[in-house]
């Protein structure tokens, strides 16, 4: 499939990289949604259902996770759907397959685990994501440094995005470093911890975007990404306070994950799609 054309007509971008920036640009001054998926929960045939009805509700962007045996990053609701995916044989090429789908509409970023992408080698990783019309990749477990130089490389040889993440515990320096590898946009995680719902988180969100974007930078320096705001976002509630905290994108996981695990896994999503784009004010 070509990554600038469809059968459904122009996507809104060029390939890879530049699509996820003509996404956030869409969106500049506001917030883009930027749902996650667990791809082949609950199982492959809904996992396409809700994908499109991610479409349908409004995402800017889409964050599609690989299921795998140890997710560090993930908390229990996303850990839980990765392992029921696995247990019902869902595979990697699977997960390419919905994300070649879902890319005919939205740009996607892939979510998975160093060892996935080390293992087949990154320039055939890299040229994968590219030839299924993704738009770039994150991997919470790789360091940014010499162990990510060649990934980063690779990506850039593809026109690919890499996305990294900072923490609120990251050193100044540190997010300065993670900042410079950052291609499509920075992943600032709001909460110190693992994926999940929290109750209030409003307070926090304007400090861990503004670190995201200035921490580290010399005077009039700062980020020349997009910065998306995860972890914990869960309501249109929270999604308003993430945006006036002055976040380019809103990530919502297992809020959404939850949905997929309902009796009607379409309709619980997409209620919960239709909250959140009221908050951002669609």
């Amino acid at each position: 499939m070509s990554t600038d054309q469809t059968t459904t007509g122009a996507l809104r971008g060029g390939a890879g990289e530049e699509r996820l920036a003509a996404a956030f640009a869409e969106h500049e001054g506001d917030a883009a949604l930027m749902p996650y998926i667990m791809g082949g929960y609950p199982d492959l045939t809904t996992s396409r259902e809700i994908a499109k009805a991610y479409v349908a509700g409004g995402a800017d962007l889409v964050e599609l996770g690989v299921p795998y045996s140890d997710p560090l990053a993930d908390g229990p609701v996303v850990h839980a759907a990765g392992t029921a995916a696995l247990q019902a044989g869902v595979t990697v090429d699977d997960v390419f397959a919905l994300g070649e789908q879902l890319a005919a509409d939205v740009p996607v970023v892939l979510m998975t685990y160093a060892n996935i992408v080390l293992r087949p080698g990154v320039g055939a990783f890299a040229a994968r994501l590219r030839d299924s019309g993704l738009s770039g990749l994150i991997v919470p477990d790789l360091p940014i440094g010499e162990e990510s130089e060649g990934v980063v490389a690779a990506l850039d040889a593809a026109g690919l995005a890499f996305v990294p993440l900072v923490a609120p515990t990251t050193a100044d320096a540190r997010v300065a470093e993670v900042r410079q590898a950052a291609r499509g946009f920075l992943y600032a995680v709001s909460v110190t911890g693992t994926t999940g719902e929290r109750a209030s988180l409003g307070d926090q969100f304007a400090e861990v975007v503004t670190r995201a974007k200035t921490a580290g930078a010399g005077p009039g320096g700062g980020s020349e990404v997009p910065v998306g705001l995860g972890f914990g976002i869960s309501n249109g509630e929270n999604a308003a306070q993430a945006a006036a905290a002055g976040a380019d994108g809103v990530i919502v996981g297992s809020r959404l994950v939850r949905a997929a695990g309902d009796e009607d896994p379409v309709a619980s999503v997409s209620s919960v799609l239709a909250d959140l784009s009221r908050g951002l004010g669609r």
